[in-house]
């Protein structure tokens, strides 16, 4: 599948467009010469529940990481509030207190994994060769603490800011 028309159709902003740009680089023109940008033609496992502009950031930087010869899959996407809810009570009983619990999960109303803008990724050779790479897509290391965590933070091509120490900071 592919769409033609405007950012504007899709109620998008201009960071989400541009990932979507990237991902449309290897995607052929369609018979009337018009450029085409793949929206669902191929999304790389585990990208369901995630932002359009996640998983086409993702989706790039995974078939950029397979043709490298890296390892790299999302361990944890898109988290429902009553999933993010039992991961917060988790971490608090684990930590001894919010606050301590705040520096490794958030409460679901504060998450990024509930509105499908953030995730885990792994082995750790895949989240150190997206930590070097990803901002090509707009990927960024959210936090300091977690390898694995990735948001988009920057425009593709754009530099990453430094990753917060961790939760707490955001």
């Amino acid at each position: 599948m592919t769409y033609r028309g405007s950012v504007s159709t899709l109620k998008i902003g201009a960071a989400a467009f541009t990932a979507l740009a990237v991902v449309s680089l290897a995607v052929p023109r369609t018979a009337e010469s018009q450029p085409a940008i793949a929206l669902a033609a191929y999304s790389a496992p585990g990208t369901e529940g995630l932002t359009p502009a996640l998983a086409a950031a993702y989706t790039a930087a995974y078939q950029q990481a397979r043709r490298d010869g890296v390892p790299l899959r999302i361990t944890s996407g898109r988290r429902s509030w009553a999933e993010q809810e039992q991961l917060w009570k988790q971490g608090i009983a684990k930590y001894g207190s919010a606050a301590a619990a705040r520096r490794w999960v958030l409460p679901p109303s504060e998450s990024t994994r509930v509105t499908g803008h953030a995730i885990d990724v792994g082995p750790a050779a895949g989240g150190k060769w997206l930590a070097a790479n990803g901002s090509r897509w707009g990927l960024c290391r959210a936090y300091a603490n977690e390898w694995w965590h990735f948001e988009l933070l920057t425009t593709p091509g754009g530099t990453c800011p430094p990753p917060l120490p961790d939760a707490s900071e955001r």
